[in-house]
């Protein structure tokens, strides 16, 4: 019998058996985390469009160097595989090219772990061409010491998770190719950050404020970046929805206009090597006069995800920058489990589909500009000082004194560090 449509796409899916150790290290300091990380793990997978069949936890004094969960429990796995039809096993932790090789052979699956599902996404979502080359980037140093690890893996056809981005045929290359197109794509993104720092440094001498919103993936910062700006970005209720930074403009209360840019989302156990090849995009953050902690008041873990978003902050250099942090979807949340919503530091309670709360975050905003108010008295003929003076700050008052205008003046710290020095000689 000819095999129907339905056939060969239920063929061709990827189905999955999810699999997490834990460790006798896990159950005493981090059991809470290791179980909310395997419900993350399944989100990745259904991110990924992989169907869940099954879900395993195997508890162990420490990994197996050799199976990983142990041989016993891949022969459980097996039989439990072939029960299920699985044609792929998830594994919550990263494993090494041996691990990967015995458990290819053992099970006859193609063997993919939390870090390699991560940087599929990415290779996903990834839409310019800096995002596109941080991508492959960081797939081919993940992918370079554990070569020897994914032989069926790499032979299996019809692509799918762990083929994408740099693709087959560059992955079934010896060493040497490989790191041949590392240093072509170090190149290549040299080039691409040349231009964003010089594009920074622009925006930079002009004293524009600039503000970033970080957080935990799918916490609401593209949401809270289109109902603030109501820019025409991507908002989807999924992990890394939103992979290469969008930056727009955003109208103040006081008529002043800042940047406002939407940064990736961190999760827990963020691939090193991705923070290294996004880190020219995470620059956004370390340029930022302000950084918006956008937290999902509504997650049950917000407390640990709060934590991973401090850590990644510090591994850029960016953790000692002004802060405030947001907890949003407070719609979400009873009255009682909102009053529990505090700090570290500056904080607020909002929802980004409330236009009052959106107003006061603005107001919030404006207040952590903060600045200088200044009184000038300018001669009336120079018009070309009294343009500057509307141009860099808000005007509150204006009185003509014979010759001369005397203007109050409220400027931000970042325009009076750049243009208050022509206005100087005027101040009062």
């Amino acid at each position: 019998m000819k095999p129907t449509t339905h056939d060969v796409i239920a063929a061709a899916e990827e189905r999955a058996i999810l699999v997490s150790l834990l460790t006798q290290e896990d159950r005493k300091s981090r059991a809470r985390q290791a179980g909310y990380s395997m419900e993350e793990l399944i989100r990745l997978a259904e991110t990924a469009g992989v169907s869940v069949l099954d879900t395993v936890v195997q508890s162990r004094e420490a990994a197996d160097s050799k199976w990983f969960i142990g041989k016993g429990k891949v022969s459980e796995l097996r039989e439990l595989s072939e029960a299920l039809n699985a044609n792929m096993v998830l594994f919550d932790q990263e494993l090494s090219g041996v691990q990967v090789r015995n458990l290819e052979e053992a099970l006859d699956l193609k063997i993919i772990d939390r870090t390699q599902l991560i940087l599929d996404i990415f290779a996903r979502r990834a839409r310019t061409r800096e995002g596109i080359l941080q991508v492959e980037l960081a797939q081919l140093t993940y992918l370079l010491p554990r070569l020897s690890g994914h032989g069926k893996n790499l032979s299996r056809l019809g692509g799918g998770i762990g083929t994408r981005g740099p693709g087959e045929s560059k992955l079934e290359t010896d060493r040497r190719h490989i790191r041949s197109r590392i240093r072509d794509l170090k190149r290549q993104l040299a080039e691409v950050i040349r231009h964003r720092t010089l594009h920074r440094a622009r925006r930079r001498k002009t004293g524009v404020y600039q503000a970033a919103l970080v957080g935990y993936t799918n916490a609401g910062k593209s949401t809270l970046l289109k109902q603030l700006t109501h820019a025409d970005v991507l908002v989807e209720n999924q992990l890394f929805a939103t992979l290469d930074p969008t930056s727009r403009l955003l109208k103040l209360p006081a008529g002043k206009e800042i940047v406002l840019t939407d940064t990736v989302g961190f999760i827990q156990n963020l691939p090193h090597d991705l923070v290294a090849a996004f880190r020219a995009t995470l620059e956004e953050v370390l340029e930022a006069d302000l950084i918006l902690h956008v937290v999902d008041s509504a997650s049950t873990m917000r407390e640990e995800q709060m934590e991973v978003v401090q850590q990644v902050l510090a591994e850029l250099g960016a953790q000692g920058k002004e802060q405030l942090t947001l907890f949003n979807k407070v719609d979400l949340c009873s009255p009682e489990e909102r009053d529990l919503l505090t700090g570290p530091g500056d904080f607020m309670r909002l929802s980004a589909y409330r236009a009052e709360d959106l107003d006061k975050l603005k107001e919030r905003i404006q207040d952590k500009i903060g600045g200088v108010s200044l009184e000038y008295r300018i001669p009336a003929h120079r018009g070309d000082l009294l343009a500057q003076a509307y141009r860099i700050g808000e005007v509150t008052s204006s009185q003509t004194d014979g010759e001369e205008i005397r203007l109050t003046v409220q400027i931000g710290r970042p325009e009076y560090e750049v243009h208050g020095h022509a206005l100087k000689e005027y101040e009062v």
